[in-house]
């Protein structure tokens, strides 16, 4: 399924940094894969964090931003 804007909210901003939330009925893999929102990529910075509430788990994710590309990664 394509990312929904309608899904995507945002939480808490603050110097910079946003703290969002996105909740869809599919799979963790499917909404973390390179470029799912890249729709939103003028909104999104690197270092934000993006709370995930998928069809399989919930998890916490960080931004980075790289030439228009969304990428999402497992916090360290």
């Amino acid at each position: 399924m394509a990312f929904q804007n309608k899904n995507l909210s945002v939480i808490a901003y603050a110097n910079g940094f946003t703290l969002w939330h996105y909740a869809e009925n599919v799979t963790t893999a499917t909404i973390t894969a390179s470029g799912y929102f890249n729709n939103v990529q003028t909104l999104i910075n690197t270092g934000d964090l993006i709370i995930i509430n998928a069809s399989d788990k919930t998890g916490i994710r960080s931004a980075t931003v790289t030439s228009g590309v969304v990428t999402v990664a497992a916090l360290e």
